[in-house]
C-alpha cells in the first residue's frame, strides 16, 4: 500500500516484528539517513534504535551497486535491509518503510512499543529526476514553520524539487540586505482581496524570511534530499519591490504593494541601474541556495508602461529593436548571461522562450504543452507543469466552494491521469529533455496553512505517482492504495479534501469565483490567454 507505487513489489511470507529494542544500523556515508529513520521511529516504537552489528532484529542500512536515487528494501522475518546507490535512495527506501508501518507510526507521541511490519522485497527508482511542486508564499505568506511542515511532506512523497516563488506584486519574502525596503515595505500590504473579484478584507498581511531563516530552510530540506530552487520574478510581478525602490519602475508616482490579483501592468524600467540591482539581489539569492537552477520567471509581462516610456522607447532605439516582446528578451538575457556566468542555470516560465536562449536554459511549461514541445525540440531541458492538469489552486469539483471555486474542475482522478511527457514529444528523441514536472500551489485565494492542506491533498499524492512511478498507470490501484494512505496524512495532522466535499470550515460562501459555466469559464480563458498568461 505504498504511495507513491514502487517499480517492483513483492510479498513474502511472514513478518519483521518491530519494537523498542530493534537495532538500526547503518554505511557511515548513510549517517543522517540513519537518524532522519531513527527520528521518526522512536516516539512510535518507545526505545533509542542504537546501532549494533548486524543480526536479527536488526534494521540495516547500506550501499549497493545501483543508480543515486534506487533502493532495495527487503523485509525479512529476521530483519530489515535497505541497499542504495547513495544517501537519496537510502532516504526514499527509508520513506517507503515507515509506509509499512501501521498509521500510529505517524503520530509524535503514539502509544507503541511494537508492531508488525509484513515481509516484502520491494526494488525501486524513480521515473524521472525533477519531481517538483511550486510553493507560493509571496501571494499569501508561509511562516517558516508550516513551510518546514510541507517539506516534509514532500518528502513523504518522494518529491525532489520545491520551487519556492518568494516574490510578486503582493509581497516581498525574502531579506536582501543590499536592500532591506524590499522587506520594510515590500513584505507587507495594508489588505487582500477576498476571492478573484471579491470585496477587500481590511487586515493587513505579510512576513518574510530572514537569511538565517533560509539557510535553515535549506539545509533541513536537503537532508530530506529536496533542492529548493529559489524564484525572483521579473521585469512583470515586480509591483512590491517598485513599492520599496520607486526608481525601479516606469512611473513618477509612488506605487503601494499591491493588494489585488490578476496579471498588474506595473513593471520593472529597463535602465542599467534597475538591471545591476536584481543583479546584486542575485549576488545575495546566490550565497543562501546552492541550487544549481534559480528562476527569473519572465512570465505575464504587459507592455504598456515600456511603450509609453521614453527611456524604454530610447533603450530599444539603441538596440535596433522593433517590438517590446524583444525588448523584454534582451531583458532576460541580461540574467541568463548573468547566471551562466556564475555556473547556474536560468529557469523560466515559457513565455522565455521568445527571442532566444543560452543553451543551459531551463523552460518551465504551464500554458498547455506548446512550450515543452518547442523548447524540448530546440535543445532545451523542460519541466511540465500545465495549468489545467496540475494547478491546485483549481477546484476539485463542480458547484463547490473550495475556498471559491477558481478555474477549472482539477479532480484528483485528472491529476493522476496527467502524463508529465508530451503527446507531441512520446517517442522522439526530444522527449529526453523533458527531465520532470511540478505541481504548482498558487495561493491568491489560498489564505492559510489549512487551505494549502485541503487544496493540495490527496491531489499531490496522486501527482507524485505520475513523477515517480512508470508510464500506464492504474487508477483502481492507486485508489486502493490512496484508502491506506489517507490514515497516514491524518495522523501527521494533514486537513486533506475527503471524498465527500468540504468540511464546514473550509468553505467560504458567498465570495465571487470563476464562472460555473465552462463555456463562460472558457471564454475568460481564451480572452487572457490571447496576449498574455491566464492570471495564477
Amino acid at each position: 500500500m505504498i504511495v507513491p507505487k514502487p517499480v517492483r513489489s513483492e510479498t513474502r511470507p511472514g513478518t519483521f516484528v518491530l519494537t523498542g529494542r530493534t537495532a538500526l544500523t547503518a554505511d557511515p556515508a548513510l549517517g543522517e539517513v540513519a537518524a532522519w529513520l531513527r527520528a521518526e521511529l522512536c516516539p512510535f516504537t518507545g526505545g533509542e534504535l542504537l546501532p549494533s552489528g548486524p543480526g536479527p532484529g536488526t534494521i540495516t542500512i547500506g550501499l549497493g551497486d545501483l543508480p543515486p536515487e534506487a533502493y532495495r528494501l527487503t523485509v525479512a522475518e529476521d530483519g530489515v535491509a535497505i541497499v542504495a546507490g547513495g544517501p537519496a535512495g537510502a532516504f526514499y527506501g527509508a520513506q517507503t518503510l515507515r509506509q509499512l508501518l501501521p498509521p500510529e507510526a505517524f503520530r509524535r507521541a503514539a502509544a507503541g512499543g511494537s508492531c508488525e511490519v509484513p515481509a516484502v522485497h520491494i526494488e525501486d527508482e524513480p521515473r524521472f529526476g525533477w519531481r517538483g511542486c511550486i510553493l507560493d508564499v509571496a501571494r499569501h505568506f508561509m511562516t517558516k514553520h508550516d513551510l518546514l511542515r510541507f517539506i516534509d511532506l514532500m518528502a513523504m512523497h518522494k518529491l525532489n524539487v520545491l520551487h519556492l516563488h518568494l516574490t510578486d506584486d503582493q509581497g516581498w519574502r525574502l531579506e536582501i540586505r543590499r536592500y532591506p525596503r524590499l522587506t520594510e515595505v515590500g513584505s507587507w500590504r495594508k489588505e487582500s482581496q477576498t476571492g478573484w473579484n471579491g470585496t477587500m478584507d481590511g487586515r493587513p498581511h505579510g512576513g518574510f524570511y530572514t537569511q538565517d531563516d533560509i539557510r535553515e530552510i535549506v539545509a533541513y530540506a536537503a537532508r530530506r534530499h529536496i533542492m529548493i530552487v529559489p524564484e525572483i520574478d521579473l521585469p512583470g510581478h515586480t509591483q512590491a519591490a517598485i513599492a520599496a525602490y520607486p526608481e525601479l519602475g516606469n512611473l513618477s508616482t509612488p506605487l503601494e504593494v499591491r493588494t489585488t490579483w490578476g496579471i498588474g501592468v506595473n513593471v520593472l524600467n529597463v535602465e542599467d541601474s534597475t538591471i545591476t540591482f536584481f543583479q546584486n539581489v542575485f549576488d545575495e539569492v546566490l550565497e543562501l541556495f546552492p541550487s544549481p537552477y534559480v528562476c527569473v520567471g519572465g512570465d505575464e509581462c504587459p507592455k504598456d508602461q515600456w511603450r509609453t516610456s521614453p527611456a524604454a522607447q530610447r533603450r530599444m532605439s539603441e538596440l535596433g529593436l522593433t517590438h517590446e516582446d524583444e525588448l523584454q528578451s534582451w531583458f532576460i538575457h541580461q540574467f541568463d548571461d548573468y547566471l551562466t556566468a556564475r555556473g547556474r542555470r536560468l529557469v523560466g516560465w515559457d513565455e522565455i522562450l521568445e527571442g532566444g536562449l543560452a543553451p543551459g536554459a531551463v523552460v518551465a511549461s504551464w500554458r498547455g504543452d506548446l512550450g515543452a514541445v518547442a523548447a524540448a525540440k530546440a535543445g532545451h531541458d523542460v519541466i511540465t507543469c500545465p495549468n489545467t492538469a496540475v494547478y491546485f489552486d483549481y477546484r476539485q469539483g463542480p458547484g463547490e466552494d473550495e475556498p471559491v471555486p477558481f478555474g477549472t474542475v482539477l479532480t484528483l482522478d485528472d491529476v493522476y491521469a496527467f502524463e508529465p511527457i508530451p503527446e507531441e514529444l512520446r517517442g522522439e528523441e526530444a522527449a529526453a529533455r523533458v527531465v520532470g514536472s511540478q505541481c504548482g500551489v498558487w495561493t491568491e485565494l489560498i489564505d492559510s496553512n489549512r487551505r494549502v492542506d485541503y487544496m493540495t491533498f490527496p491531489r499531490l499524492s496522486a501527482f507524485a505517482e505520475t513523477v515517480w512511478s512508470s508510464a500506464g498507470r492504474d487508477l483502481a490501484d492507486f485508489r486502493r492504495r490512496l484508502a491506506a494512505h489517507l490514515p497516514r496524512l491524518a495522523a501527521i495532522g494533514v486537513e486533506y479534501r475527503r471524498e465527500d466535499g468540504p468540511l464546514p470550515w473550509q468553505t467560504r460562501p458567498g465570495v465571487p469565483g470563476r464562472p460555473e459555466d465552462p463555456v463562460e469559464w472558457q471564454a475568460q480563458l481564451d480572452a487572457w490567454t490571447s496576449n498574455l498568461r491566464e492570471p495564477r
